[in-house]
This record gives structure tokens, sequence and C-alpha cells, in this order.
């Protein structure tokens, strides 16, 4: 999947006429040509973080931008429980940008921690004593993963998959017969626990849900895809784990029911956590992530905040869910960057995620949770596409699996607001795209 390509870009302003843009007392950084516009620094080279600096070049912001993370380079981290696990990509064929795009996109790289920062000042103070300064400051900080509250949760050998390097770990642990405990059988757990399948480890998998992913996919699509696991030779166990051992044979993982699993090693897969201590240092404001407005504004006026760790309040007062999906951390970086830059804020629609597990592709968008009634079109036997309509009749949600066009037609009809007989999105014969009309 990709981000690249053109955005809707709006009409542009003078940066000086938003209070939330305009250049402080602080000095420029000097990390640019003299250009026009604040000068950024963005903490953080997730996609959030380079979807807002490609952005702002896009909407022809010339003023200085600077990337820091203590990983150089931003790289795409969906290929780390796929691809890049599977050794069907390299560290190269994960970048986000190289070097030759940096430079043509004067685009600076500073591979450090940013320990502190000071919003009046413009200022990221990075471990070793190093100061950069900015007009604008972009907190991409991310979430570290989330480890399990139980004896043994914080053990050195417990593994999880977050990063670059937790995935290099992880590959490094699999061979042939090795027996793998995968604990959460969410998107991430589940593409692990199949990755780690295919290069033929023994896995059980353990969720305290039977099936998981009903929120995301509804409950007919979640039960098709977890009985995908035991078909493919993958044990998939219901029980919530309480404690983790280790000895010298390998790992105990023992469950509330009192059965106990023995593993040759551990990964747990149950989300992230928002990585706000800058944010709170910082005297922002924040709640379960960095509150922010719907142009990713923080409560200083001077920093952005988009990702995984921010949390939009709405013009209702009332705080969303933190959005931890691919595209959500990319739409974050594109309203940042067009709040920064003066220009209109981009248009988005339905939300939507994928995942690939045993050979098969699952796509989402909108809500499958929404109050209303589900209507299922099968394939060969087995239900293929949910739809979600709400109360009125109207699409608020779609999954398929291998059914990316389905998808498609369904964003465009949500969007559209258009009413679609369920009938028709029954029907296998009904080509979707004709009903998006």
């Amino acid at each position: 999947m990709s981000g690249a390509g053109p955005h809707e870009h709006g009409t542009a302003r003078d940066p000086a006429a938003d209070p939330a843009t305009a250049p402080d007392d602080g000095p420029n950084d000097g990390q640019g040509d003299g250009g026009t516009g604040p000068s950024v620094l963005v903490v953080g080279g997730g996609l959030a973080g380079f979807s807002l600096a490609r952005q702002l070049r896009a909407l022809g912001h010339t003023g200085a931008l600077r990337l820091v993370d203590p990983e150089g380079l931003p790289y795409d981290r969906p290929p780390l429980s796929k691809a890049y696990l599977l050794g069907q990509t390299d560290r190269t064929g994960i970048l986000l940008a190289d070097d030759q795009w940096c430079r043509e996109h004067d685009v600076a790289i500073t591979t450090g921690t940013v320990a502190a920062i000071d919003p009046d000042a413009g200022e990221a103070h990075l471990v070793g004593g190093s100061v950069l300064q900015a007009d604008v400051l972009v907190l991409a900080t991310g979430g570290t993963a989330r480890r399990l509250a139980i004896p043994g949760g914080d053990l050195d050998t417990v593994l999880e998959l977050r990063t670059r390097a937790d995935a290099d770990r992880l590959r490094a642990s699999l061979r042939p017969g090795l027996r793998l405990a995968v604990i959460g059988a969410g998107l991430i757990g589940a593409e692990a626990a199949s990755a780690a399948r295919d290069l033929g480890a023994d896995v059980v998998l353990i969720d305290p849900v039977d099936p998981p992913l009903v929120p995301a996919v509804g409950p007919d699509l979640a039960r098709r895809l977890h009985d995908m696991h035991a078909e493919r030779g993958l044990e998939a166990v219901t029980g919530i784990p309480t404690a983790i051992t280790r000895d010298a044979d390998g790992h105990t993982v023992t469950l509330e029911d009192g059965r106990v699993l023995r593993a040759d090693a551990v990964l747990v897969g149950v989300g992230i956590t928002a990585n706000t201590a800058l944010a709170e240092a910082a005297g922002l404001e924040t709640d379960g992530g960095i509150i922010v407005d719907d142009r990713q504004r923080t409560s200083h006026r001077r920093v952005y905040a988009v990702g995984d760790a921010a949390r939009v309040r709405g013009t209702d007062g009332v705080l969303r869910r933190r959005a931890e999906h691919w595209e959500s951390a990319m739409n974050s970086g594109h309203a940042a960057a067009a709040a920064i830059a003066g220009a209109e804020p981009p248009a988005r629609g339905a939300s939507w995620f994928w995942s690939d597990r045993h050979g098969v592709h699952v796509e989402g968008v909108g809500s499958m949770t929404e109050p209303g009634t589900t209507v299922i079109r099968e394939a060969d036997g087995a239900p293929a596409i949910a739809f979600r309509l709400d109360a009125a009749g109207y699409l608020v949600g779609c999954a398929a699996i291998d059914g990316g066009l389905a998808v498609r037609a369904a964003r465009r009809i949500i969007d559209r607001r258009i009413r679609v007989d369920p009938a028709a999105l029954a029907d296998p014969t009904v080509n979707l795209k004709k009903l998006a009309r």
C-alpha cells in the first residue's frame, strides 16, 4: 500500500495571518535555504510525520523542514508483520523516502531522540544536549506496544512487534518446529501468526474473544477469518493470560481457567499506548492521547500532533477514539500540513483499513458497529462481503475478504450518501460500481 500521489490542495494564504502558523519570536533554525513559510520540525519519522513533510512540499511550502527520529529515514510499518517478517522485502524496500528524495525535497533528517520540547521557544532538546529550533513543532511520536499487566508480562524475552528492530528480533527467533505463542488475535497478532506459520513455526494464538475482530468486520466475516487459523494448522485458544514464566526450556503461559501452554517464544500483540510524555512535560493537553482539533492543532498554538498519538476533540467538544490505522495516520499528516501551509483542509472519506493473513486480503471501510442491520454477500457458499446499513437504510460500513473493488465502491456509496437496496447488496450478480453512481 502507498500513500503517494497528489492530495487536495486548497487555496494558499499567508501563514502569518493564522496565529497557529505564524512564526514566533524565536530564530529560524537555519535548516533550509531561506524559503518562505514557517520552519517546521517534526518529532517522529513514521507515516504521519512523513506524510506531513511530503504534503507540505506538495502544497508549495518552502520553509525549512526537518524530521527527527531515532531510526533516521522514515519507513512503513505494515510490512513488518507481513512481507518484511517473511523476508520478501528488506530494509530498503520498506522505506517511505530515501536520501535522494529527502535531498530533492529539501527535507533534513536528524537521527536522534528528542528528550523535551519547549513550545514557547520553539525548541526541541535532543538526548546528548543538542537543541533544534523551528517556528512550528509537530509531534508524530506514535505509540509503544502495550505490555500485558500480568506477572511476567515485562519479561525481556517476551516479544512485541512495533518497530523494524522488533521484526528483526522476531524473525531471528523463528525456525521450523519452534513453538510460538501469540497473545492477541487482532490484526497484528493474526498477521504475525500467519507469517510465523509460513516460516514453519508451530503457533498457538490466544485471545479472550471468539471470534476477534467483530467490531471491525462484523460477526460473519470475523468467524470465517478466525476459522482460517485452524485450517492452516494454527491452534486457536480462547482464554485470558494471567501469567508468563520463563525457565531453561522456554516459556509457560497460564490462562485464567487454569490451562497451561508451553512455548519456546511468546509474542504479545494487544495494541499500543500513545506516546504522550513529551506533550505532557511541555504542558500540552492530553487524555489518552495528545488532544488536537480537526486540523491537528494542540493546546499550544505552535505545536501540532499527528498519527497514533493524536486524539481529536470534535467541534462538539467530544473526544473521539484515537485512530491507529495507516490511512488515518496519513490523513492526519495531510490535515496538519494544510493548516501549517494556510491551505483549506483536505476532504476525508469514510475511514479505511486493510490486513492480510493466510493468503487472503481483508479490507474494511466506515463503521460495522452503527445501529442497524447487516447484509451478507456470499461467494462460493461462504460470507465474502458484509455491509452495514443504518436505521434509515444508508450504507455506513463494509468489510470484505478478497473484495477490494467492492470496498472501494462501498466507500463511494457511503461518502455520497446513496440509499441502496439491501437485496442488491446481497446479490453477487449485481455490480456494486453501478450502485455507487
